[in-house]
Formats: structure tokens, C-alpha cells, sequence
């Protein structure tokens, strides 16, 4: 199972924009699940206007990412009239959809975990200092450790200690995401708005499907 984290922005764009990604997001979500994928918002940063964002980062994993993600990724357009200056004259906004770094959605190998039995500490007398069945779960690619000494199973223990390591894992990938959605924000800058993905169109958000061009032959 592939996971990714995919950044919906609206650049340096206006309210418009930020108003288009809030719309996009329902869109993206309800279209993940139709491919029966997994999703978290892991930051979003709200716009100034109600109900808009100016950017959204969510993860995303299944088995169909791959298919899932080829007509999303890149520039997507919204064809309409702005809610917040009716005498704009602009009609064509733009928001970017990318992938981020897969190095920010780090998943636990248990091949890359060391683990190591402790004698307990807690309640239980002697009886609990003479028995090791406490464990000690280091994850070698962060350092992070976790100590799990709940049950006097040791095979228990061991179970607990990798559900404990996996909660400290994901809440250091999205430590990692916060650190680096400073860098993150050169997406906001490469919003290229010649050949959208997507066209969606109207204040009712229909996606506009591209015509297919069909070559006539001259049989005179």
C-alpha cells in the first residue's frame, strides 16, 4: 500500500482562489473515496474570507494512489464570476495540486526496529523485578524509543510497543511536515496556468470534461 502526501494551494492567489481550493478539497476527497483511499488533513491554513483555504496537505494511502493521482496533479482552473468583487472582470482563477516529499510520510518497517526485553518496573513485587517482560522498541531510521510494560506477556508487550512506536512515528512525520512547509511554498510560486488538469466551471463547481478532437477525412 503506496502513501503520499498531496499540498491542494492557492499560491499568492486572492480570496478567489483560496475560495476555489476550499471547493477542490470536497471534490478531492469525495473522488478518493471513490477509489477507496485513506485520507488525513495533516495542516490546513485557512483563508481570509469564511469557508476558504489558502492551502490544505493531506495524506493520502491505497492501492489505486497512483491512478488516482495522474489527473489531479497540476494546475486546476475555476471558470466564474468573483463573490467578493462582482465588477472584477476576471474570469479565470488558478490553484496548484502537488505531491510532497515521500520522505515525509515515513511508514514502520518492523524489520527496522530493535527491540529489547527489560525487566519491569511497575506494580508486582519482586515477583515483577525478577521477570523480563517488559519491552524497550527502538525504530533505527528516527531513534525513536518506546517502552511498553502494561502486561506481564511479553509477546503482549511487544505488540504494544510497536502500536506505541507507530503513534510517535506519525507524530514525527507531521513535526517533519510543519518544518517543512516554509520550504513547501515554492509551490505556491510555480502556479503555471497554461494547460490545467482540471476545469471546473459556474458557482455549481462542474467539472468541464475536455472535448475529444476527432479528425474528419475529406472523402471527396
Amino acid at each position: 500500500m503506496k502513501t503520499t502526501v498531496v499540498q491542494i494551494t492557492a499560491g499568492r492567489g486572492p480570496a478567489e482562489c483560496c475560495w476555489v481550493v476550499a471547493k477542490v478539497l470536497k471534490y478531492f476527497i469525495k473522488d478518493a473515496g471513490a477509489f477507496h483511499l485513506q485520507h488525513e488533513i495533516l495542516h490546513r491554513e485557512k483563508g481570509h474570507e469564511n469557508g476558504t483555504v489558502q492551502s490544505v496537505s493531506i495524506r493520502l494511502s491505497g492501492k489505486d494512489l497512483n491512478k488516482f493521482l495522474q489527473p489531479w496533479l497540476g494546475t486546476i482552473q475555476w471558470i466564474g464570476t468573483s463573490t467578493y468583487r462582482k465588477h472584477h472582470k476576471r474570469k479565470n482563477w488558478f490553484i496548484g495540486c502537488f505531491e510532497m516529499s515521500s520522505t515525509l510520510t515515513m511508514q514502520i518497517d518492523e524489520k527496522k526496529i530493535q527491540f529489547q526485553a527489560i525487566r519491569s518496573s511497575g506494580p508486582g513485587g519482586q515477583h515483577a523485578n525478577k521477570v523480563s517482560s517488559a519491552v524497550r522498541a527502538l525504530h533505527k531510521p528516527t531513534g525513536i524509543q518506546v517502552v511498553a510494560m502494561d502486561s506481564r506477556s511479553q509477546h503482549q508487550n511487544k505488540k504494544l510497543a510497536t502500536q506505541r512506536l507507530q503513534e510517535k512515528v506519525d507524530a514525527h512525520n507531521k513535526q517533519q511536515l510543519q518544518k517543512g512547509m516554509e520550504d513547501l511554498w515554492r509551490n505556491h510560486l510555480e502556479l503555471q496556468r497554461g494547460n490545467p488538469v482540471r476545469v471546473f466551471k459556474g458557482s455549481d463547481f462542474k467539472i468541464q470534461k475536455k472535448k475529444a478532437v476527432i479528425n474528419i477525412k475529406d472523402k471527396s
